[in-house]
């Protein structure tokens, strides 16, 4: 449009004097230039003064003929008999714009322009058709500088974020983290494209432990400006205050300039020490070892923040390794807390199951392991310790089956096949031993259930129920004074054992027994032997050790008098259960008396004498006839019986 305006210019005479209206309508025209340019420059002014005898560039150059075109200036600004002259020009133009009537969005009020944007529509010459309110006729866009100034009310928005992410730094380095993170929160509204707020919001909420939220905030502005080394650095040691070390090294990894050594030793020395647990769990490794590792790893944290849910896990697992009465407990109290926080958690519920297994509480395990299945079918830990458990209670229960039916050696059988199926479970295998051990007991196989009572023991220590069959078997085995240290020692460690001081005065009974002459032993007979088979061993071993038979031998002499002072007493019933019962502890010197020609004093009875009662060895050789006063003989108290022995000789 300017050029068209430059031709008809061109082909119009220009006055060589302009009158005093002219020069007033330049030197207003030169003043809104002015206007506008101080508006460039920040002068932010929207009138000024005009000077006595001010005249402006246009008119100056016009007066000195210049021959600087007329197509720089805007219609507008033209004397007005040159605006007027070329008014039928500007309609004719007007038929190159679309017509305004039709469009009611051009019609309404546009909204404020900026000025630069102002500024730029008119250099490229875009300005859009103006109607002009006297005639209807459409006219250009007046000039920019018309466009009234900026109101300092509506300063842009990025000026208002800097302001608060100013008030941020100084709240900030005042500690108060709290009204920081406010400011910051500010500035990222006012302008959420700038990563500089989010960082900066990002180690507001470090400070106050609150690495979740910063961790939000600082991969928000990686993704805004991508690279800073500053940014990525605070991401870095986020993950590693979060327990995720291995995603901060590779955040380490993408700083250049490389960070220092320092800088990533934490997340380096965070990463090694779990590695070193999982291979501790993979290997076998003792469960202090990983419990240690693992609260090698947890200084690197930051303060508040929550262990992460494997290391948690991993702690469980370590202390059921360890397997002892606070080992349990502890392990307990992990998965507690994550069933806690997830009910439904399967590996807290098998971790929680096998506890129970563990402890023996096999039913509440197999529940347990049920419970994780239903969560997630496909769980392989859930559905092998299902298995393992189930097949171990079987085998068991048929065990004790056999046992209480007196079928001790099948028993003993299913206990040892029950052993088999899992031999890392030592608080379940522990009892079983015990089990098998009972059944031995049984068989009077003492050394064998001996061996596995310290066996359960070596398992699980704290194991008294083993200590206490231990014992028994000790003393059953005629070893009594092991049976009383072992449960003095119970006594001592669990005073409420019930029971226990019964046992240790009834242990230390038996040992003083066990000091005298032991009749059953002599005998050759079992504790529970009865009145026949008494009879039939003292007839057996009275044959053999006859003196007739052994002359000139003191040793079977000595036996024989032994094996009639034991036959004395338990043939007679009173005195089997005084001896039985250690109510009638004497001196065994001084149970038998002198061998007479008649009665014997005090109720004693003379070996030789009844072994005629006995029915001698088959002889009929005379002797001296005699009478029991007492006691016993293997035909009942008060028999008389003839006879002698083949050739007198003293005791």
């Amino acid at each position: 449009m300017f050029q068209l305006l430059s031709k008809l210019k061109a082909n119009s005479p220009t006055p060589s004097v302009p009158d005093e209206n002219t020069k007033s309508e330049r030197n207003r025209s030169s003043s809104q230039r002015s206007a506008s340019k101080s508006l460039r420059k920040g002068k932010g002014r929207s009138t000024f003064p005009r000077r006595p005898g001010y005249t402006s560039k246009t008119s100056q150059l016009r007066m000195k003929g210049s021959e600087h075109t007329e197509s720089d200036v805007h219609p507008l600004n033209l004397p007005p008999d040159e605006r007027e002259r070329h008014r039928p020009a500007f309609a004719n133009m007007a038929g190159n714009f679309e017509s305004m009537e039709g469009d009611q969005s051009i019609r309404e009020k546009p909204p404020p322009l900026s000025f630069t944007h102002a500024l730029g529509s008119f250099a490229k010459n875009a300005s859009p058709p103006h109607p002009d309110s006297s005639n209807g006729l459409v006219g250009p866009m007046p000039p920019p500088h018309k466009s009234p100034p900026q109101s300092p009310l509506n300063q842009p928005a990025c000026t208002d974020a800097e302001a608060y992410k100013a008030a941020g730094n100084k709240f900030f380095k005042a500690g108060d983290f709290k009204k920081a993170v406010a400011e910051y929160g500010r500035a990222v509204d006012a302008d959420a494209t700038n990563p500089t707020y989010l960082s900066n919001r990002s180690a507001a909420y470090m400070s106050m432990n609150l690495y979740e939220k910063a961790l939000e905030d600082v991969k928000q502005a990686d993704n805004l400006g991508p690279g800073n080394s500053k940014v990525l650095f605070r991401l870095a040691r986020i993950y590693t205050a979060l327990g995720r070390p291995l995603e901060a090294l590779a955040v380490y990894a993408l700083i250049q300039p490389p960070v220092a050594a320092k800088d990533r030793l934490p997340a380096v020395s965070m990463h090694n020490h779990i590695e070193q647990a999982e291979v501790g769990l993979r290997e076998g490794t003792s469960g202090s070892m990983i419990i240690h590792a693992l609260d090698q790893a947890e200084k690197g944290l930051g303060a508040k923040v929550e262990k992460p849910r494997k290391w948690r896990l991993m702690r469980g697992e370590a202390y059921l390794r360890m397997g002892n009465v606070n080992a349990f407990g502890d392990a307990q109290n992990v998965a507690m807390s994550l069933l806690r926080s997830n009910s439904h958690d399967p590996d807290a519920l098998v971790l929680r199951g096998r506890i129970l297994y563990a402890q023996g509480e096999n039913e509440k395990a197999i529940q347990h392991f049920r419970q994780a299945l239903s969560c997630d079918p496909d769980f392989k830990a859930a559905v092998r310790y299902l298995r393992t458990v189930q097949k171990l209670d079987k085998t068991k229960e048929e065990g004790n089956t056999a046992f209480r039916a007196g079928r001790y050696t099948e028993a003993v059988r299913l206990y040892g096949a029950a052993l088999e199926v899992d031999p890392a479970n030592k608080g379940t295998n522990s009892k079983i031993l015990q089990n098998r051990a009972l059944a031995l007991m049984k068989l009077k196989d003492y050394g064998s259930a001996i061996e596995d009572c310290a066996q359960a023991l070596y398992l699980d220590p704290s194991y008294i129920k083993a200590r206490k069959t231990k014992a028994r078997a000790l003393g059953d085995s005629g070893n009594w004074e092991e049976a009383l240290r072992e449960y003095k020692t119970i006594a001592e460690s669990h005073p409420a054992e019930p029971g226990i001081t019964k046992d240790v005065r009834n242990a230390e009974l038996e040992l003083k027994k066990s000091k005298r002459k032991d009749y059953y032993r002599i005998l050759g007979i079992e504790k529970d032997a009865g009145e026949n088979e008494i009879k039939k061993a003292y007839r057996k071993l009275a044959i053999a050790l006859h003196p007739d038979k052994n002359p000139g031998d003191t040793e079977a002499e000595h036996r024989f008098k032994e094996l009639g002072e034991a036959y004395e007493t338990m043939s007679d019933p009173q005195k089997k259960a005084r001896y039985d019962t250690g109510e009638d502890l004497i001196d065994h010197g001084e149970m038998f008396g002198t061998a007479g020609m008649g009665g014997f004093g005090g109720g004693v009875i003379d070996p030789e004498m009844l072994f005629n009662m006995m029915g001698g060895m088959g002889g009929g050789r005379g002797g001296p006839s005699f009478t029991f006063s007492t006691g016993g003989s293997a035909f009942g108290s008060g028999a008389r019986q003839k006879g002698g022995f083949p050739g007198s000789f003293g005791f």
